[in-house]
């Protein structure tokens, strides 16, 4: 059964991160064994400027990654699928890309979020992977992507703009709800005229 037709049959069964590759990085899906680099790359007190919040210890990040493996909430109405970010020729984890998958109405909805390390930030890092995840993401029959960014976030903002997103009026504690339609829906749209 594809993902489309998941949302309408309202059942549970939801894909699975797959591994990605672009030119420069490789998005590895969520393992619990990338805890351990993951808390060096979570560790700058400067990502958290916007999001609020404090770097995580091991411990709770072995405790979140555990939690997010089970791939889904547990009434099974949300899918989480998480990518660790690194160089396509290795090197330590730099940051990770997330979708959470819910069903609205018969559409898939992704809303995702990405972060890289701030001793990598600038050099559009994000803005591949998350392309990448995207690609990916419509491939699967995604029909709607959304992000939540604050207001004063340039570089997430970009990243956000570069997917294709636009942010719209919606104010979320604090963050601004960007958002847009995938070309596997607009196409879909076109041919039911």
């Amino acid at each position: 059964m594809g993902v489309r037709s998941t949302c309408k049959a309202r059942s549970t069964s939801w894909p699975r991160a797959d591994a990605l590759r672009t030119d420069r990085l490789s998005l590895e899906p969520l393992a619990v064994e990338h805890a351990g680099e993951m808390v060096v790359a979570l560790a700058p007190q400067n990502l958290y400027q916007f999001t609020g919040g404090e770097p995580p210890t091991l411990e709770e990040l072995d405790k979140r990654y555990r939690r997010q493996l089970r791939g889904q909430s547990e009434d099974g109405r949300a899918a989480w699928l998480n990518w660790i970010i690194r160089s396509a020729g290795g090197g330590p984890a730099v940051g990770f890309v997330q979708a959470t998958l819910t069903c609205e109405g018969a559409d898939l909805v992704a809303d995702m979020a990405w972060l890289v390390t701030p001793s990598e930030q600038g050099r559009g890092l994000a803005g591949e992977a998350a392309s990448a995840v995207v690609s990916w993401l419509t491939s699967m029959g995604v029909g709607r992507l959304q992000a939540y960014v604050h207001p004063d976030h340039t570089a997430s903002a970009r990243t956000a703009d570069r997917l294709g997103l636009v942010p719209t009026s919606t104010l979320i504690d604090g963050e601004i709800l960007w958002e847009a339609v995938t070309t596997s829906v607009a196409h879909q749209q076109e041919g039911a005229r």
